[in-house]
């Protein structure tokens, strides 16, 4: 029991954080939501170190799945999605993590923790440079992208799985590289916020396929 507790205290503390920084910053609707995104991305570690069998993370994994989905429809807590667009990013990150934990949580945690850190970091920092920085920018299916924002979610990810395959195989290899360029590729079809979905799945399986094993 005390160790959920503890999970429960730091994903309030997350949320806690955010709504005093809406009170402050109510325009910045895009920061408030990564504050969220990024903020979550310890929980794994944390919940690794505190021991929580597989069964267990996935039951709480899903059951806040399903409150996200009941937010979406009834709208109960409007700082999780107050964006300027249809998404549904933040249901794709929950639903991400349920099938990384499904996977890996016990025969490849650092497969689990490289595909979840490169979408709550990568992508997190990402969305936080380009929209925050001017620079070149193009648009895919609708959403825009930036040159500033790409190359931040090419090298956060670059740094991200350099750590965990270094962690790994205790050296460093171009597969490295091609795994970091897959994942900004993917991140530039946002639509939806789906790009929360296929970053983190394709990235901790190919860590899998081509690192760890």
């Amino acid at each position: 029991m005390f160790k959920f507790t503890l999970i429960v205290s730091y994903i309030f503390l997350i949320f806690l954080i955010s709504i005093i920084f809406k009170k402050f910053n109510k325009n910045n609707k895009e920061i408030l939501r990564k504050i969220i995104h990024v903020g979550i991305g310890p929980l794994i570690p944390i919940a690794m170190y505190l021991k929580i069998d597989r069964n267990s993370a996935l039951i709480f994994t899903g059951i806040i799945t399903i409150l996200i989905l009941i937010n979406y429809i009834y709208k109960l807590f409007p700082t999780i999605e107050d964006v300027d667009r249809k998404s549904f990013g933040t249901l794709f990150y929950c639903i991400s993590l349920f099938f990384l934990i499904f996977l890996f949580w016990v025969k490849d945690p650092n497969s689990l923790i490289t595909g979840f850190f490169i979408m709550t970091f990568g992508d997190g920092f990402a969305g936080l440079i380009g929209k925050n920085f001017v620079s070149k920018n193009w648009v895919v299916l609708n959403q825009k992208k930036s040159l500033l924002g790409t190359l931040t979610m090419f090298l956060t990810s670059l740094v991200i799985i350099s750590v965990m395959g270094f962690i790994q195989i205790n050296s460093f290899d171009y597969t490295f590289l091609t795994i970091a360029l897959l994942a900004t590729v993917l991140e530039q079809i946002s639509t939806i916020g789906i790009d929360n979905f296929i970053v983190p799945i394709s990235t901790g399986i190919c860590f899998n396929i081509f690192v760890t094993n």
